[in-house]
Formats: C-alpha cells, structure tokens, sequence
C-alpha cells in the first residue's frame, strides 16, 4: 500500500528515521510521499525521497500555518524543486483558519500562489482545509481544470464540505482519524461515501497515532507501519474487503502522483 502523507522531517524521526523507513516496508508499505510544508521542510523532505530512492518521494510547498514566511509570491525555491524528479506535487497548501498561525489574507494570497505555480508546472497539488471551506472552495475552484488533480489530505469534514469536494473532482485522503470513535465519529460515518477511484490512504504521521491500536504503543508518535490497521478500519467502515480498498487506493496514488 501506499502512505500519501509522511512527515518524514519531523524532528521526533531523527533517532531512527532509517528504522522507520524499514518498518514501514516490513509492514506491506510499497511507497510513501513525504509532505513538504515550508521553504524549509520541502527541500528537506526531497533529500529524504532522494535518500529513499524508489520508495520514497516528496511534495513541495508552503502550508498555511507558514504562509507568513513567504515574502516572493513567485515561490522560487518551490519551483526549483518541482523540476527534480522524486517531487511529484505542489504543497501541503490550503487554508487553516483554525489556528490561525500566519493571517488570513497572507495564507490566500500564498495558497493561490501554489495553485498557480501547480497549473503552471501541470503538478497535482496536496491540500489542507480547516475551519476555511468556504474560502478554500472559493480559491481552489477556478485553478481545477488547470491543474492535473487536488488531493485534500487528511479530510475531517462534514457530509455537506466532502460532497462539494467530491463534485468537484478532489480526490480525499483518509486518515487514523476513522480510529478515534469519539473525535472521528462524523467522518467515519460519511467515509462509505467516497467513490472508489477518490480514497486515497495516509497516516500523516507522526501525528494523528490511531486511538484504537493494541497493544497501545508507549509513544504517541504515528507511524506508515500502521497504515495496515488504518486501512482495514477504513474498509470495515465501508463495507469492503481490505484488499479491495488497499488496491483502489494504490491505484488511485499512482495516478494521481504519477508513480
């Protein structure tokens, strides 16, 4: 199976990143991209897929919490790494208007200046959305049939945000949020509603460890080696067998990546 969002930079895999990387094959995982979020983490998540030739490969881009780093719209250093072969999309981008980290019209103007940068590249782009629909909506939608494909990461929303989403052509990427029955009980209800050529599979770790894995790890940090118990929890949820899935899911990342 494939892990379309690994945050493989993260400081808490510096101790035994190459231990991960090796876990994560021994667990069935054939392929993982590693989520670039800033003008930092993405060359470093590049070098990484390098390192990881074959298996591992990278995006690039600027997600909103970083937004107000970004001081040249042209984003020359994302455009830079675009060009190298192991970087197969543009971000993580969107609009988080939850935290609020970087201000609202500096996130908008950097999230459409990604868009702009996928359309000219013809890059698929790795989106995030909380809190914003709206306003992320109303940006994404003229840029879709200029870009190749959109890829919402990571979706925690309702019934109402996944079917515009869907209408509008994004594929969605589900995570070990569907093991939470408490935080993840809205989205496990809707995810029997995503088409089978749509899911996309990920664990975005180290975050968002399922709640339900036994026995519990002594960390909280998530690994790609529990995208196995994700995915089965995600085909129970739909009614499918975990292999059908796992292979819709492959499929979907190889089309939609390029892999």
């Amino acid at each position: 199976m494939i892990d379309i969002g690994v945050n493989l930079t993260s400081s808490r895999f510096d101790k035994d990143r190459d231990d991960v990387v090796a876990r994560a094959k021994e667990a069935g995982i054939s392929a993982m991209v590693l989520t670039g979020t800033d003008l930092v983490s993405s060359p470093a998540a590049a070098a990484l897929a390098s390192q990881y030739s074959g298996f591992c490969y990278s995006t690039a881009g600027v997600h909103p919490h970083d937004a107000k780093m970004v001081e040249d719209l042209s984003l020359p250093s994302i455009r830079t790494l675009a060009e190298l072969p192991q970087v197969v999309a543009i971000g993580e981008c969107g609009l988080d208007f939850n935290r609020d980290f970087s201000p609202r019209p500096q996130q908008e103007a950097v999230f459409e200046a990604q868009l702009k940068l996928a359309a000219a590249l013809n890059m698929p782009v790795f989106l995030h959305c909380r809190d914003a629909h709206a306003r992320f909506m109303a940006i994404l939608t003229p840029w879709l049939d200029k870009i190749p494909a959109a890829v919402l990461h990571c979706f925690t929303g309702s019934e109402d945000e996944l079917k515009e989403c869907l209408d509008a052509g994004l594929y969605i990427g589900i995570t070990g949020w569907v093991c939470d029955e408490r935080r993840g009980e809205a989205l496990r209800e809707i995810v029997p509603l995503i088409p089978d050529d749509k899911i996309l599979i990920e664990t975005d770790a180290p975050y968002l460890l399922p709640r339900d894995l036994k026995p519990k790890p002594k960390s909280s940090r998530n690994e790609p080696r529990y995208l196995p118990h994700i995915a089965k929890e995600i085909a129970l949820l739909r009614q499918q067998d975990a292999e059908q899935l796992i292979t819709h899911s492959i499929n979907n990342s190889r089309r939609f990546f390029g892999l």
